[in-house]
């Protein structure tokens, strides 16, 4: 090896070394180990049992052959760095020698490994070692002649039974309603019977939308007397905000409400305004309240005032020249990407975007258009999922949208000028949860889901559905599956109701009915999985169902009533004493009519008034210019003697200009050489009543 090991280092110093490369022997080595499994398969495939005891000599010296072949070929590969070697085992020493290092251990065990799992000595089989599980399903079939094979999937042993033993059919078992020898199709009421059985099973992996409506138990809020107008529950779920025409906001704390279902506080955000929209932010820490007045305030989670939108100028002929506006609002909504951020649209035409940090300007305006650029009101707004889009649906029946990564907001993204009746205020507009679609409850009785990729025809439409009232809801499932809706009672119908359409149908899943009154707001949980519904009655309807439900109203209801504190009175009790000496002996109890009596005399205990003063006066009190002021002022002007000069001011101002020329004390001393003569012009003289007559009327003389 010394001597064959000289050249190669000679040669070695001329061109560059190579190193030792352990995936290239793996990868040689199986493929050695295929190709001698393929030589011994085709030449024992006649008789394998006959010829197995020659087998194992002709087959040690194969090995040999192929293994000095191997060893031949790796010298080969390896001529080009070197011109020595015999052999796989001095060419990797003579390879590490060259490249300047040596094989560790752990290589040379790996190397060792993997030869003898493709390469056995004992004439056994060759090839990989089988995967997990596979002798232990395989038993000893190939020792017998069995099959050989992978194990069969489980169940196909079953169905088959001991078919393959006997020589009968081999394959997947029959799909349901087939039978054993059949041709074609079963017959329908196979068929028939199979589904049912497919039904039943696929009922049992996944629920109808049926099955998840929660409203197996249901709690009634009352708010007042008015109806409901506005719904809020924070994202955690632990408060509700009910809003109503009465002007009062109530707050209710699951967490900390009992049985009795109390409200913890209430109060007037926006004094004598109905409330229209209550909705909190993204965080649950504030507010938005939208009332009928021209400011949308912002309140915290305990009713105070945090910030308030200024009002704009309403004698501004240009809605954008003022800071905010002008008339009634009609809906807002917070941004969903954005915390500080909400909308607000009002029946001044415009829809505005406001910051909670800058609330006395606006931070955006838009002014929806109608058919001849004429100014049309909006009605409802919202905010696509991601912030992108802002919608707003006007009187005109259209639905207007803006791209909100546009600095300005002069044109729409997207119109719809049909979408619903001309004349009708559409009452509420919502995203989908994955964004893709829009539905819109209109005032003309129609619910309509919009593709935004196709914005001109509805995907779907439900008619008939009575709405009227200005804020009624449509709201998304939380899997995003149904929609739901509130309808109105009609004139002398017997209730309101709630109804839930499939997404992808439209064909109605579900109706709750409410006895007796409209159904105006309506809002699903997704993290409760609870609904509560706002009633025309001033009730709040929360639904429930305890196995699907989580939190929420189910805190509350199995809270006990406190009890009501009552206050304590003590009464003095009367010791009689008849034997008492009567200094301390106590008069027995009289009447109540005796005692008020009594009292009525006392002018201090019955607070009398003071009685009128008669004489000169009594009690400090002057009783010659009256007890009162107004009597005082009575007799002042009753004794007063009239002033001559009252019409005539003139004479009022020179009836002293006599006196003061002739006793000169006061202004004429000092300016008597100075002092102009005053000079008065002659009063005129009385006009008789005839001159004053039209000259026709006048008496012609001669």
């Amino acid at each position: 090896m010394a001597s064959d090991g000289e050249p190669s280092s000679k040669q070695g110093s001329s061109k560059k070394a190579r190193t030792f490369d352990l995936e290239a022997i793996l990868h040689e080595t199986i493929k050695t180990a295929k190709e001698r499994s393929q030589s011994t398969a085709a030449e024992h495939a006649d008789d394998e049992v006959a010829s197995e005891g020659k087998k194992r000599p002709s087959l040690q010296k194969s090995r040999n052959n192929e293994t000095s072949s191997s060893g031949s070929s790796n010298d080969s590969d390896s001529s080009d760095s070197d011109d020595s070697g015999s052999s796989s085992d001095e060419q990797e020493n003579h390879t590490e020698q060259q490249a300047g290092r040596k094989i560790s251990p752990r290589d040379k065990t790996k190397v060792s490994s993997i030869k003898s799992v493709y390469v056995t000595d004992s004439g056994g089989e060759i090839g990989p070692p089988l995967p997990p599980g596979y002798e232990k399903a395989l038993g000893n079939k190939r020792d017998s002649g069995g099959e050989i094979g992978p194990p069969l999937p489980p169940g196909y042993e079953k169905a088959l039974g001991n078919k393959s033993d006997s020589g009968g059919e081999i394959g997947p078992p029959l799909p349901p309603g087939y039978e054993e020898g059949m041709i074609g199709p079963p017959s329908a009421a196979a068929s028939g019977d199979a589904a049912s059985e497919t039904e039943s099973s696929n009922e049992e992996d996944e629920e109808s939308p049926q099955d998840k409506i929660p409203d197996s138990h249901e709690i009634v809020l009352d708010h007042g007397s008015k109806a409901v107008s506005a719904l809020g529950l924070d994202p955690s779920g632990a408060r509700l905000v009910t809003g109503s025409l009465d002007y009062d906001v109530k707050f209710w704390d699951f967490a900390g409400m009992d049985a009795s279902l109390q409200s913890f506080r209430t109060l007037r955000p926006c004094e004598s305004h109905q409330i229209k929209a209550l909705e909190y932010s993204t965080t649950g820490d504030v507010i938005l309240v939208i009332s009928g007045s021209a400011q949308a305030k912002v309140i915290d989670r305990d009713g105070f005032e945090k910030c308030e939108c200024v009002k704009g100028d309403q004698y501004l002929v240009d809605p954008a020249s003022t800071k905010g506006h002008t008339g009634m609002l009609n809906a807002g909504c917070w941004n969903p990407k954005v915390r500080e951020e909400f909308m607000t649209c009002s029946i001044d035409g415009t829809v505005r975007i406001w910051d909670i940090n800058t609330p006395h300007k606006h931070k955006g305006i838009m002014k929806p258009k109608g058919t001849g650029g004429r100014r049309v009101i909006p009605t409802a707004c919202a905010y696509s999922i991601d912030g992108r889009y802002m919608a707003a649906a006007c009187q005109d029946g259209s639905i207007q949208l803006w791209d909100h990564n546009k600095h300005t907001f002069v044109n729409v993204a997207m119109h719809n000028k049909n979408a619903h009746v001309n004349g009708t205020d559409t009452s509420c507009l919502r995203y989908s949860y994955d964004g893709r679609l829009l539905a819109s409850r209109g005032g003309d009785g129609t619910l309509k889901l919009w593709d935004l990729r196709n914005f001109r025809q509805p995907l779907q439409q439900a008619n008939d559905l009575l709405n009227i009232y200005p804020m009624t809801d449509c709201v998304f499932s939380p899997d995003d599956r149904m929609i739901i809706t509130a309808v109105s009672m009609d004139k002398g119908g017997e209730y309101g109701k709630v109804v839930f359409f499939d997404r992808e149908t439209f064909n109605t899943v579900y109706e709750m009915k409410i006895q007796g009154t409209s159904a105006v707001r309506c809002l699903w949980h997704p993290k409760l999985n609870q609904m509560v519904l706002g009633c025309g009655d001033g009730q709040v309807h929360l639904y429930y169902d305890p196995k699907k439900s989580h939190r929420g109203a189910m805190l509350c209801v199995v809270r006990k009533k406190h009890k009501e504190k009552q206050t304590e009175m003590v009464l003095a009790e009367h010791i009689i004493t008849p034997y008492a000496l009567p200094m301390f002996r106590e008069s027995r109890p009289t009447s109540t009519r005796k005692q008020e009596e009594k009292l009525r005399k006392d002018p201090v205990k019955s607070h009398r008034p003071d009685l009128p003063v008669h004489g000169p006066g009594t009690g400090g009190r002057v009783g010659a210019r009256g007890a009162t002021l107004s009597q005082y002022v009575a007799q002042s002007i009753a004794a007063r003697k009239p002033d001559p000069y009252e019409k005539d001011p003139r004479g009022a101002i020179l009836r002293h200009a006599k006196e003061a020329a002739e006793n000169p004390y006061w202004v004429d001393t000092a300016y008597k050489k100075t002092q102009p003569v005053p000079v008065f012009q002659p009063p005129e003289p009385e006009k008789d009543d005839k001159d004053d007559e039209p000259v026709w009327k006048k008496q012609k003389i001669g």
